[in-house]
């Protein structure tokens, strides 16, 4: 009888010990490379989520399970953000030499607005033909009194004080090229702080160094840091315009700015959509755009705002309604006006506690189910990790 005891035993030791074995070696899902969690970003324009429901986060992403996410998230080995850039990026567009960033020509960007082409026609056939005409006709004048009335040529000089007809010129010219400039600049300014309804509202906050992204109809929120010179390298960005967390937007809608600060002054802006606001502290300012094209489009902080305001750039990703929808979705959101999905509780379930974030959960009080973290609780900015070669500002 004690030998058949303790033949079990040892079989039972035998069957356990491969278990064992499996959970110790087995790696964390956060143990995973980088290039793995990220997917290919036009994996979220292919899993649009049907009508009237919210895809996974991890879905919009590439397809990683949610355990993936969330041991991802806890992992203290944490991905680089060229790998982070590309796996939140709305769809697989990538950055045009001539589109939406310096390229070196003389002039203005091209302009991809409505509001931006109207502006770039004004400058372009208004402003630059009247100030060049005006600059040649003094140059010449100035020529011809030094050339005609100087003291050689001229040696008594003219004692006449008053002379009705120039007076007359030198009065009606100045107002007619007022009245030329006046007329397309009062319509351009009534159509900027006139805009149509709109149909993306975004909250921009600046904040030493970084800004902060939210969309209030959507419920989805986010920071956004300037990549290093080897992230934006290896993720096929510009230097020092290329960040881990793009503002994505629809082609063809009308986004409006609400625009703010938590510190100091700041200015958001994007030449390629003829717009650039204040960022007050304790204010909030109003713009729109209305992207006529899909593609990347880089800004800057315009206002000098610290020691590090050469590294808070600005990145818009214009989309199409679809992809747009399927980031929404990625990002823990919902469509406008639907609202949070609220799941139907489970039989003998505590009723869920409102107005608790996922940061705040406690045992008499949890956390809502189904919320992206990152939507909760922005990650702070990770400047300092910049390459120190990189210091000072511009």
């Amino acid at each position: 009888m004690k030998t058949l005891l303790k033949i079990i035993a040892a079989a039972a030791a035998l069957g356990l010990a491969p278990a064992a074995a499996l959970g110790q070696a087995a790696p964390a899902p956060a143990a995973q490379p980088a290039a793995e969690r990220a997917a290919p970003a036009s994996a979220a324009a292919q899993t649009s989520p049907a009508p009237g429901t919210a895809a996974p986060a991890a879905q919009a992403q590439g397809g990683a399970q949610p355990q993936d996410v969330s041991a991802a998230n806890t992992s203290s080995e944490r991905p680089s953000d060229a790998a982070v850039a590309q796996s939140t990026a709305a769809s697989d567009l990538q950055p045009e030499a001539s589109v939406g960033q310096p390229d070196g020509r003389f002039g203005l960007q091209e302009q991809f607005s409505p509001i931006g082409r109207e502006a770039k026609w004004f400058h372009d056939w208004i402003l630059m033909p009247a100030i060049t005409i005006i600059s040649i006709f003094v140059l010449l004048l100035l020529l011809l009194v030094v050339v005609r009335f100087r003291r050689s040529a001229n040696p008594t000089p003219s004692r006449t004080t008053h002379n009705t007809f120039l007076e007359i010129v030198w009065t009606l010219v100045p107002v007619l090229i007022l009245v030329v400039i006046a007329v397309p600049s009062i319509k351009l300014l009534a159509r900027q702080y006139s805009p149509p309804a709109a149909d993306v509202t975004i909250k921009v906050i600046g904040n030493q160094w970084y800004w902060e992204y939210e969309y209030p109809d959507h419920g989805v929120q986010f920071v956004s840091n300037v990549l290093t010179e080897e992230e934006a390298r290896a993720a096929s960005q510009p230097r020092l315009l290329g960040v881990n967390n793009r503002m994505v937007v629809p082609v063809g809608a009308t986004v409006k700015l609400l625009v703010t600060s938590n510190d100091v002054v700041h200015s958001w802006g994007v030449p390629a959509f003829w717009t650039k606001i204040d960022a007050v502290p304790g204010r909030v300012n109003e713009t729109w755009f209305r992207a006529e094209r899909t593609g990347i489009f880089y800004g800057v902080c315009y206002e000098l705002c610290g020691a590090r305001h050469a590294y808070m750039p600005i990145a818009v990703e214009v989309v199409s309604r679809a992809q747009y929808d399927a980031w929404i979705a990625g990002r823990g959101g919902h469509r406008r006006g639907a609202g949070p999905a609220a799941a139907a509780p489970a039989a003998g379930a505590a009723p869920r506690q409102e107005g608790v974030g996922a940061g705040q959960a406690t045992e008499t009080s949890p956390a809502p189910a189904g919320v992206n973290p990152g939507t909760t609780t922005p990650p702070v900015s990770r400047q300092g990790a910049t390459n120190s070669r990189e210091g000072g500002s511009h």
